[in-house]
């Protein structure tokens, strides 16, 4: 399987899966989606202020080593990511509204990387101010990576809330899956 393929199924898995979970978030108070987790981020908008973040700062140095024919422009009207705590939003529509636009983006940009950028070696500077140089690959695999493991900490709190976030199956959300 090209390694593009895989790319575009899990951003068509990133845009459901997020959409499932934010439609569970919305059955939570404000006061739940603020309440202390006592976990990983203090809470469940802060997960989602986190996610937002990973895939903005990591998708701006995709697209800053000139990727996917996207531009940084392209990420006018999204915030500038700065640290691992950002907070973007405290309300959970104005988060939907920014992650749908940011899934968007990402779906497009995957549309468009190819295989051999993916081979490409990129750099960036990390948030602690280190230089990195990485393979695209292997950055965009963080990138997905980044999601779930995020992800499954936020599961677990709303299994802790009672509740059902329904199946999150790779074959079962996408079930076209790299094929197309």
């Amino acid at each position: 399987m090209s390694l593009v393929k895989n790319f575009r199924m899990l951003s068509r898995y990133n845009i459901r899966i997020n959409r499932q979970l934010l439609n569970c978030c919305r059955q939570l108070s404000t006061q739940a989606l603020n309440k202390e987790t006592h976990s990983f981020f203090p809470d469940v908008i802060s997960y989602w202020n986190h996610l937002l973040f990973g895939d903005l700062i990591l998708m701006r140095r995709l697209v800053a080593n000139q990727l996917g024919g996207f531009i940084l422009s392209d990420f006018n009207g999204f915030p500038e990511p700065v640290s691992p705590q950002d907070i973007y939003h405290r309300e959970l529509e104005d988060i939907c509204i920014l992650r749908e636009r940011l899934d968007q983006l990402m779906l497009a940009f995957f549309a468009e990387l190819t295989d051999d950028e993916c081979r490409k070696t990129m750099s960036y500077t990390s948030t602690e101010g280190e230089r990195i140089n990485k393979c695209v690959a292997d950055v965009c695999q963080h990138l997905f990576n980044h999601q779930a493991h995020h992800r499954g900490q936020l599961t677990c709190i709303l299994s802790q809330l009672d509740l059902d976030y329904g199946c999150m199956d790779l074959p079962v959300l996408v079930p076209e899956g790299s094929g197309l």
